[in-house]
């Protein structure tokens, strides 16, 4: 799976594990069936545009790597049974994915920092498709200030001004922002998320090789690239033994 779709389908995580109402009550759902959620959404996506209709448990289960009791036991807590003999309906299956992972509504994005990664991020053209609008780019640095970055992918891009990190605040008001991004590097992203945080942003993808410590209700998904390739050398090296 492609690093930025998994970051688009699942990169978002609610400020609260999202819970799904079936009978009149409300069941919470595990975090370790919501990390899956954005696996399955990327299938169910992908038969959709095959314009497959339906989709046993097995196979859906062998497309995202997990055990066909595991995936039913997931869909199960979005009330998703599927018909035995038939399996599951892929378009409503997708629906009820997106709406329990809030998909099915436009979150605007912030990035701070528009180093090599933030203009990566940038330009990534998966974010749209998926319901995540890049609407500010912040960055501390003079030679960026008041430049303009292409966002979005090509046929859909738009430009955005990069702006000064000292209007962060304004900034996030201005474009009413939910979501933040924190591509700087590690020295200053502590900063960057108090700043966030302290403007109303509850949901933070950071990219800094660092920790971050935020308050109780502010949620933070860390991605370690470097830490990624460690494991696999690490792996790589068993297997040579």
């Amino acid at each position: 799976m492609c690093f930025f779709a998994q970051m688009c389908t699942f990169g978002y995580m609610p400020s609260k594990v999202p819970s799904s109402i079936k009978d009149g009550h409300t069941h919470k759902i595990s975090e370790a069936t919501v990390s899956r959620l954005p696996a399955y959404y990327r299938a169910l996506s992908q038969l959709a545009d095959a314009q497959q209709i339906r989709i046993s448990s097995e196979e859906l289960a062998a497309l995202t790597g997990v055990s066909s009791a595991m995936l039913r036991k997931d869909l199960s807590h979005l009330g998703s049974y599927g018909t035995r003999g038939v399996g599951y309906e892929v378009e409503f299956l997708r629906y009820q994915i997106s709406r329990e992972m809030g998909l099915n509504q436009d979150w605007s994005v912030v990035i701070v920092g528009v180093g090599n990664l933030g203009r990566a991020l940038a330009h990534y053209g998966g974010f749209g498709s998926r319901g995540f609008r890049v609407v500010a780019l912040v960055d501390a640095d003079q030679t960026l200030i008041g430049t303009k970055v292409k966002c979005g992918a090509e046929g859909k891009t738009v430009e955005l001004l990069v702006h000064a990190l000292s209007d962060l605040e304004d900034v996030i008001k201005e474009t009413n922002a939910r979501l933040g991004v924190v591509a700087t590097p590690a020295e200053s992203a502590q900063v960057v998320s108090d700043r966030l945080v302290k403007a109303g942003i509850r949901s933070i993808l950071n990219f800094a090789p660092v920790h971050l410590s935020v308050p109780e209700g502010v949620d933070v998904r860390k991605v370690d690239l470097a830490s990624e390739l460690q494991i696999l050398a690490f792996h790589e090296q068993r297997k040579a033994i």
